[in-house]
């Protein structure tokens, strides 16, 4: 398979893809819900940024400074030590979850998620994001019942976060499912790499404009341009 010819939106490829999955795994922020939609990851990070001042770090790297992404931010405070580490994943983690209260899913995520259900097979998130913003955005909207595990951020580490492919070896270890057997579902390249690295499927999520042709370059065994598509083709499967 070349870049050019990764599929796009064919719903023949996501059926026969989702037919051969014995165990779906979602990303949570973007294919499930948009996370910080009402409380902006920019704000977040300024709030980090914050904490590491208070802490005695007020003079950042340029691009720590610059970052709209908490995560940089978490990625930075780990160089500094393990109690930056601590403080700053607790801050982020506790922004996650009030964002988790408001955040609105994505069109086609809980469908996908009732239907995937009915087939009786496995399904899981795999996620950078807390296990507690999982765990209250899924108890909000009655979804836990339907999840046979959360695999999501419960340390300092920013090295088990995806790209790496821990949260993804630890949810088919858990759900005791072969990861070629595996699809995840997700919106950046860090899922995309992390999927590869596990040796499982991957469905890339491209949600923005560009993503479709950035997704391409690192061949994923599919592309869809939004979740309503997964649902139909685990309908029509």
């Amino acid at each position: 398979m070349t870049a050019e010819h990764v599929p796009v939106d064919d719903p023949e490829v996501l059926r026969h893809i989702l037919a051969a999955t014995d165990a779906l795994l979602l990303d949570f922020d973007g294919p499930v819900c948009a996370v910080f939609a009402n409380l902006p990851a920019q704000h977040v990070a300024d709030q980090l940024r914050r904490v590491l001042a208070e802490g005695g770090h007020k003079e950042l790297p340029a691009v720590v400074e610059k970052t709209e992404d908490p995560f940089d931010v978490l990625t930075y405070a780990a160089t500094l030590g393990m109690d930056e580490a601590r403080y700053i994943e607790a801050a982020l983690r506790a922004h996650e979850v009030e964002a988790a209260t408001t955040a609105p899913p994505t069109p086609g995520a809980h469908d996908l998620i009732h239907a995937w259900r009915t087939t009786g097979r496995k399904l899981a998130i795999v996620s950078n994001n807390s296990r507690a913003a999982v765990n209250t955005y899924l108890h909000r909207h009655d979804l836990t019942p339907l999840i046979h595990m959360v695999s999501a951020r419960t340390q300092s580490d920013p090295e088990l976060l995806k790209p790496s492919p821990h949260l993804l070896d630890q949810a088919t270890n858990v759900l005791n499912v072969q990861a070629s057997r595996c699809t995840l579902v997700g919106d950046s390249l860090t899922d995309l790499l992390a999927a590869q690295a596990a040796r499982a499927r991957v469905i890339g999520y491209a949600n923005k404009p560009g993503k479709a042709d950035l997704f391409a370059a690192e061949r994923p065994d599919a592309i869809t341009t939004d979740m309503v598509s997964l649902a139909r083709a685990v309908h029509s499967a």
